[in-house]
């Protein structure tokens, strides 16, 4: 478990040039005050604590803004950075090397009810990131067939309700969505 926080720390410290030392990110990072959390929230949720990991989590999103199911499963070094109103579904399984800016949104698209109109509980509903993905501020990424691929980008405010291939970038131009491959120029820069 120490060996997972120090790969934490060292992941927001690498991240963000505004990182001065590592005291200034164990004291006044939400998004790393999230994650840790998160994984205390999720070590219960597995182990059948299910009421206790909601309450981890509840309070988590209380002191930071950043609401993550305990159902989550999110791979290692998982940066989110600013953080304020990012949401992450029960179902989301999150690759490695993922990062999350402000305000994004990993969500259900709809829910399979059963013949009483109430949502089955048990079904896959957000949506999955593959390793090494950037999505950025306030990006709507909904559904529980939803891939983004790995090395995807996903621009500021973009909709999303299906998948992207790998090595891609989706952003707006105008009122368009564009999805298309990462140049070369691209997958260097990041």
């Amino acid at each position: 478990m120490f060996k997972t926080m120090r790969h934490d720390i060292q992941t927001v410290f690498e991240r963000d040039p505004a990182a001065r030392s590592v005291v200034e990110v164990v004291l006044f990072y939400p998004g790393l005050h999230a994650i840790w959390m998160h994984r205390a929230a999720h070590w219960l949720w597995q182990r059948n604590r299910r009421l206790l990991a909601r309450g981890l989590s509840h309070i988590s999103r209380a002191l930071t803004g950043i609401e993550i199911h305990p159902g989550a499963t999110i791979g290692r070094r998982f940066f989110i950075d600013h953080g304020i109103g990012v949401v992450i579904g029960e179902t989301c399984v999150i690759g490695r090397n993922v990062r999350l800016y402000q305000g994004v949104t990993l969500g259900a698209k709809s829910f399979e009810v059963d013949l009483q109109g109430n949502p089955i509980k048990s079904v896959k509903r957000h949506p999955d990131l593959e390793d090494h993905v950037t999505i950025y501020a306030h990006a709507t990424i909904l559904g529980g067939t939803t891939r983004i691929g790995s090395h995807s980008v996903i621009g500021g405010n973009v909709w999303l309700l299906d998948s992207v291939p790998p090595n891609s970038i989706a952003y707006y131009k105008g009122d368009n969505l564009v999805v298309r491959k990462r140049s070369k120029q691209e997958q260097i820069i990041g």
